[in-house]
C-alpha cells in the first residue's frame, strides 16, 4: 500500500509545488483547497501526469475545508480515512497573507482574528488530530504484526511525519503584516511541542522556513525583491519557486533525516544568514 500524504493548501503556490514533488516520489495524495476547485483540479490532474512520467501510478483527490474552521478539519480528516484509509504525512500547509497589510499601528482585531485562525489555530488543532490518527494507525499495525506473527520484521515500517510551511517572516520583522509575523513565530513553537510529545510514538515533526518565493502571495512585491534580490539580499541571487519547498518536503518524506525532529529547514537561499 503506497504512502499517503495531506497538504493544506495545496491547489496553488508552494503547496502546489509539495504536492507535485510528493507525486513524484509515489506518494498518494490529498490536496486540500479552501476556495478554488478550478485550481485544485488542476493540480490533482497535474500531480497524476508527474506520477506517470515517472513510471508511477498514484491516487489524488481534492478536498475543499477551510482550516480555520473546526468543522472543516474534521471534514478534511474524515475524508482522508474514506478515501485512503490511512495517512504517512501531513503537510500544514494553508495560510494567507495579512489581510490589508495594515501598519501595526492601524491594524484591526478582525482581520487578526481570521489570520490567526488559518495561520495558527488550524495547524495547530489539525496537527493534534492528524498525530492522535497517526498514533492509531501506529498501534493498529503493531497489534496485527503480533496477531499473525510475532517474530516476523515489519516489511513496511509505518514512520509517520509533520511538516509544518513556516517562513522567514517568523523572525524577519514586517511592520505592515505584523499578525503574519507573529503566526508564523508561532508555528516554530508548534512544531517544538509536537517534537517532543510525538516522539515516543515515532512521528517526527519538522519546519520548513521558505524565503522569498515566487507565487501568488508575492506577485504583487516582485517588483520590490527583483531588485532586493539584486543587490545581494540572498547569498543565492534568485527568487525561490515552489519546487524548492518541495524537494525539501519530498527528502523528509523519505526518511532522509530520520534521527531529527524539531528540526528548522530553511529553503531561503541562505537569508538566514547573518553577514558583514
Amino acid at each position: 500500500m503506497k504512502r499517503v500524504a495531506l497538504i493544506t493548501g495545496a491547489s496553488r503556490g508552494i503547496g502546489r509545488g509539495i504536492a507535485l514533488e510528493l507525486a513524484r516520489i509515489g506518494f498518494d495524495l490529498v490536496v486540500n483547497y479552501a476556495g478554488n476547485q478550478t485550481a485544485a483540479l488542476q493540480t490533482v490532474g497535474d500531480c497524476r501526469e508527474v506520477a506517470r512520467a515517472e513510471g508511477r501510478k498514484i491516487s489524488a483527490e481534492s478536498c475543499q475545508a477551510d482550516v480555520g474552521q473546526a468543522a472543516d478539519r474534521r471534514r478534511l480528516l474524515e475524508f482522508a480515512k474514506e478515501k485512503f484509509g490511512r495517512l504517512d504525512l501531513l503537510v500544514n500547509n494553508a495560510g494567507i497573507t495579512s489581510i490589508g497589510r495594515a501598519d501595526i499601528l492601524e491594524a484591526t482585531e478582525e482581520n487578526f482574528d481570521r489570520l490567526m485562525a488559518v495561520n495558527l489555530k488550524g495547524p495547530y488543532f489539525l496537527t493534534q488530530q492528524a498525530a492522535k490518527w497517526m498514533i492509531e494507525q501506529a498501534a493498529a499495525r503493531r497489534s496485527s504484526a503480533n496477531e499473525n506473527d510475532a517474530g516476523a520484521a515489519d516489511p513496511e515500517p509505518f514512520r509517520p511525519k509533520i511538516i509544518t510551511i513556516s517562513s522567514i517572516s517568523a523572525y524577519a520583522v514586517s511592520t505592515n503584516r505584523g499578525d503574519y509575523c507573529l503566526a508564523k513565530a508561532a508555528l516554530g513553537m508548534l512544531t517544538k511541542l509536537y517534537a517532543v510529545r510525538l516522539a515516543e510514538y515515532g512521528i517526527n515533526v519538522y519546519e520548513i522556513c521558505p524565503g522569498i518565493v515566487a507565487s501568488d502571495m508575492t506577485a504583487g512585491v516582485k517588483e520590490k525583491y527583483d531588485k532586493l534580490i539584486a543587490d545581494g539580499l540572498t547569498p543565492i541571487r534568485r527568487w525561490g519557486v515552489p519546487e524548492d519547498v518541495g524537494k525539501a518536503v519530498a527528502a523528509i518524506a523519505q526518511d532522509a533525516l530520520p534521527f531529527s525532529t524539531g528540526e528548522v529547514i530553511n529553503v531561503d537561499g541562505g537569508f538566514h544568514l547573518r553577514r558583514l
